[in-house]
């Protein structure tokens, strides 16, 4: 039995190897797309994240060590895995692009990105500690009904995470398409592989020094393009700026809003979704549950935050530097004149123009590292929605052991695993970015406002919850079908139905307004007593005295 723990590395070597075949093939006729000093650096971290599961997959036992890492993780390792888990292929290479092809339009994603950080410091991470044991289901479910909140909250998370996962593996696929000469399928299922072993065997342990060790790679790997950058420009911002604009094809107008979000609505639309869905995305509000105390939660928000806003200030400088370096330069455009790997790979092909191959081998296996964490860390979200709030307490009533649960929970990540790598095949030209800002307006819509008022709402009951949630979710997603993104630029239609590719400005209140009005109507007996818990929740979610993790 011990020698389970070496199965991650051959079953992760067998993966690589059949998958670097076709790139072997396409080096032997056509070298010059195979970067070897990339593909080095790729198996070196590919090493040692498999070693760090080994160790992991040594020490977990039960599912609080494999859902939470047995909730001994402190408040620095915690911030930093946060860290990690937020900045994601989204951020690093999506963000980079929109502000490489929009300019200032782009730099709105990362201002309502790090806004939702405050939000989710003062008004939830200690009650979510103290509340709940494993995710944010329990914490919904405390007074409210269990079966329906958790099939609702299940849903919820699934969708969300899918929705994220997908635009982690589009950038898994082109980075690796790049920079191997791997066909894009073949990518997008070596990513999905390696996902799945992580998280099957290593779970919340494994991921956490996964996040860890990507987190400080990839900040000091930023740190280096930004120095680079600024030294090209003798540290003159207003040089590069002016640079940028003379290079780009709108020149001045990406100082200006509206080459990408052209109406106020839409813009705020946006803003709202990046703010509020950063405290509904499960997989990072499940590390508040790796940390042994309130203290640490709070400290972990306090780094995280630290952290994530000093990377999102090197992207606007890394997005008008690619502007500035990378894009009237022959050697990073294809035969028509676009960007080699498209928009996407700015931050990648800059990182060679100030860093050479090897700088470039080096941050492309740290971006690697980046969605590999990054995934891993969704897939075991979505894991523990299947195992612990189907599974364990609504098919089995809270009866399942720890054996089970896990299995279930492997099971699933498999599941998951297969699911995010056929969608990301089919979305393969979609923005990464757009496919996050879309994870964060469903987040917002369905998972914020039950989780927001069953902490401070004492009116709240389980109907309410649901048929709110519900509105949240089926609006955003419906809204965003007939927008012009998907209503006309994917399915051909000539105008939309909805004129707003952001539906967060409508969806999010209306699902504030329907938890409300269905609470306030509700007069069943099940409410009265959903509403006379409250007091004894919002005791133990300020103080910890008798909560779930204390008993």
């Amino acid at each position: 039995m011990r020698r389970w723990g070496e199965v991650p590395l051959a079953i992760a070597a067998v993966l690589f190897m059949m998958a670097a075949r076709p790139a072997l093939a396409a080096a032997a006729a056509e070298p010059a797309p195979v970067n070897w000093t990339a593909i080095a650096m790729f198996l070196i971290f590919v090493l040692s994240t498999l070693y760090i599961t080994f160790w992991a997959a040594r020490r977990r036992a039960t599912r609080a060590q494999f859902y939470t890492a047995g909730g001994e993780i402190t408040g620095l390792q915690n911030g930093l895995a946060i860290a990690g888990d937020y900045i994601s292929a989204s951020s690093f290479l999506g963000v980079s692009a929109l502000i490489y092809s929009y300019g200032y339009d782009g730099v709105v994603y990362v201002i309502g990105t790090i806004a939702g950080w405050p939000i989710v410091m003062f008004l939830l991470a200690e009650r979510l500690r103290n509340l709940g044991r494993y995710n944010v289901a329990d914490v919904v479910s405390y007074r409210l009904g269990r079966a329906p909140i958790r099939i609702f909250s299940a849903v919820g998370a699934l969708i969300v995470i899918a929705m994220y996962l997908v635009g982690q593996m589009i950038g898994a696929g082109q980075l690796i398409k790049l920079l191997f000469g791997l066909d894009y399928d073949y990518a997008v299922l070596l990513m999905g592989a390696l996902m799945i072993v992580y998280v099957t065997f290593g779970g919340m342990l494994a991921t956490t020094w996964i996040q860890i060790v990507k987190a400080v790679l990839l900040l000091l790997g930023v740190s280096y393009i930004g120095f680079a950058v600024l030294w090209r420009f003798g540290f003159d911002l207003n040089a590069l700026i002016v640079t940028a604009v003379d290079a780009h094809p709108k020149h001045d107008a990406i100082m200006r809003p509206g080459l990408l979000l052209t109406d106020p609505i839409s813009t705020v639309s946006l803003g709202i979704a990046l703010m509020f869905g950063t405290p509904g995305l499960p997989h990072i509000l499940m590390r508040f549950f790796t940390v042994p105390n309130t203290k640490e939660a709070r400290k972990s928000i306090l780094f995280a935050s630290s952290f994530m806003g000093y990377f999102y200030l090197l992207l606007l400088i890394i997005g008008f530097g690619a502007i500035a370096l990378v894009s009237t330069n022959p050697e990073y455009l294809d035969a028509s004149g676009a960007l080699r790997g498209g928009g996407n790979m700015a931050a990648v092909l800059l990182a060679h123009a100030v860093g050479g191959n090897l700088f470039m081998g080096f941050i492309s296996a740290v971006t690697f590292a980046t969605i590999l964490a990054v995934v891993s860390g969704l897939a075991l979200s979505g894991a523990t929605a299947v195992s612990h709030d189907l599974y364990a307490n609504v098919f089995r009533h809270g009866r399942a052991n720890d054996r089970q649960e896990v299995l279930v929970s492997k099971i699933a990540t498999v599941a998951l695993g297969i699911v995010a790598v056929a969608i990301g095949i089919l979305a393969q030209k979609q923005n990464i970015a757009f496919l996050g800002g879309l994870a964060f307006a469903v987040a917002a819509s369905t998972n914020f406002p039950p989780l927001l008022l069953s902490i401070y709402w004492r009116g709240l009951t389980t109907r309410g919850a649901v048929v709110g949630g519900c509105l949240g979710l089926l609006s955003s997603v419906g809204l965003t079908v007939l927008s012009p993104t998907i209503w006309v630029h994917a399915l051909g239609y000539a105008s939309p139905i909805f004129p707003y590719d952001s539906p967060t400005l409508f969806s999010m209140p209306l699902a504030f307004i329907g938890a409300w009005l269905v609470s306030i109507l509700d007069r069943s007996p099940e409410a009265a007593t959903v509403k006379a818990r409250f007091e004894e929740q919002y005791i133990r979610s300020e103080t910890g005295i008798g909560s779930i993790k204390s008993s």
